[in-house]
């Protein structure tokens, strides 16, 4: 059993940065591929990023291709998604997720969640 828990979220300014943190416990942090989806109100949940076990490969939603960066610690057993040129659509709780295939898009692909932080860009 995995445990997830996100911190990192809060109110931004359009243009402006966050960082989000995904720390993993109660399993082997380096058997999963880990992703981050979000969900704003009113819409469904969304995928953002994902980065595969050992970090070397990622892949982002064109949504946010060239402003987020996801990355992993695996040393702190920690992801991350640092968020750049915040805009106001991309208000939403972020979530993280963990799972064994690598490359899934669908929240049905992931064996375990985070309890969600939530994100808010001002305009």
């Amino acid at each position: 059993q995995v445990q997830l828990v996100e911190s990192g979220g809060g109110l931004v300014q359009g243009g402006g940065s966050l960082r989000l943190s995904c720390a993993a416990a109660g399993g082997f942090f380096t058997n999963y591929h880990m992703a981050w989806f979000r969900q704003a109100p009113g819409k469904e949940r969304a995928f953002v990023a994902a980065v595969i076990r050992s970090g070397i490969s990622t892949y982002y939603s064109d949504s946010v291709k060239g402003r987020f960066t996801i990355s992993r610690d695996n040393a702190k057993n920690t992801a991350y998604l640092q968020m750049n040129s915040l805009k106001p659509e991309d208000t939403a709780v972020y979530f993280c997720a963990a799972s064994r295939i690598w490359l899934r898009v669908r929240g049905a692909d992931y064996d375990y969640w985070g309890q969600g932080t939530q994100v808010t860009v001002s305009s």
